[in-house]
């Protein structure tokens, strides 16, 4: 049995791996590589690194360290979390994992535009001429012309957002046209954003650009960000009974702990800012409250 198996392997995961393992708790991380922050370029918002530090090796250099004092990675995808008396068994690869407490940190997966081919959505991405996260990256897109696939008050929020980076930005409607209401249009207005009908299509890096196909025609951007939501990867937890919002997120208290005992959640799977800090602002916090419960549970002592 485990004191804890955590699910995720992203920032948060990685940071609870580090902090319990330095508990000396037996840790268990399982890992089915599919990060959000693998798919990050280049982040410059972690603090410590001044010239930016690629998704990947950040990833990498977490692991590490969460090896270095003891953790145990696994790579499988895990299937059920089943609460029983003594903690919870963790179902993965066709193999039962006993633990004290879980901690999930599954994260969240971004809606891609419709139609965009893989090659040209990864390519893009990796240049910089498709992005994700505005509060993220929005500093990399300043004074430079941005496009925003959304509509509605979603779309609204971030083409204001990023208004803020560059008067340059363009919303275009991912279907035939906008839904917008009155009061949306006229905050567009006040900001100087225009407005395009969709359908979106025909994505394709152009030089130094990225074109796509919309009702005014072939329209190309230094930078298009993708508004169009996210799915949040809580159905591990809401499965067992865990609460969650309308929209997916898993509800937890000051101590990162779900509606279910012995279960946590840190991370994006979270409602909150999903950002690399938060993230790991919460699994400290998480980690802290678990080894707490574990020691109330029997005494740890060296």
């Amino acid at each position: 049995m485990e004191d804890c198996i955590i699910v995720g392997a992203g920032p948060a995961g990685l940071t609870a791996a580090i902090y319990l393992a330095r508990y000396h708790l037996s840790i268990r991380l399982f890992d089915c590589g599919s990060s959000r922050a693998a798919l990050i370029p280049r982040t410059h918002n972690h603090a410590g690194y001044p010239e930016g530090i690629e998704g990947v090796e950040l990833l990498r250099r977490m692991l590490a360290q969460a090896e270095l004092y003891g953790a145990v990675r696994e790579p499988a995808k895990v299937t059920r979390i089943e609460p029983v008396e003594s903690g919870f068994v963790v179902h993965a690869a066709e193999r039962r994992f006993e633990a004290r407490a879980v901690l999930l940190a599954t994260g969240v997966v971004n809606h891609r535009p419709e139609g965009i081919d893989e090659s040209v959505h990864d390519k893009a991405l990796a240049r910089g001429l498709l992005r994700y996260c505005p509060v993220c990256d929005g500093y990399e897109v300043t004074d430079k012309r941005v496009g925003v696939i959304g509509t509605g008050d979603h779309g609204m929020r971030e083409a204001l957002f990023l208004r803020g980076f560059t008067r340059d930005v363009t919303l275009i409607a991912p279907d035939v046209e906008h839904r917008l209401d009155a009061a949306c249009v006229e905050k567009l207005e006040e900001a100087g954003i225009a407005r395009v009908n969709g359908p979106c299509g025909g994505y394709a890096i152009e030089g130094d650009r990225i074109g796509v196909d919309t009702a005014q025609g072939r329209l190309a951007f230094d930078s298009i960000y993708p508004a169009l939501g996210s799915r949040i990867r809580s159905d591990l937890a809401v499965a067992g009974g865990a609460a969650a919002t309308a929209e997916g997120c898993l509800e937890v208290d000051d101590h990162q702990r779900t509606s279910i005992p012995g279960l946590f959640a840190a991370g994006d799977v979270v409602k909150g800012l999903d950002q690399i800090s938060n993230a790991m602002g919460q699994a400290g916090v998480a980690s802290t409250t678990i080894r707490n419960m574990l020691s109330a549970q029997r005494a740890i002592l060296r």
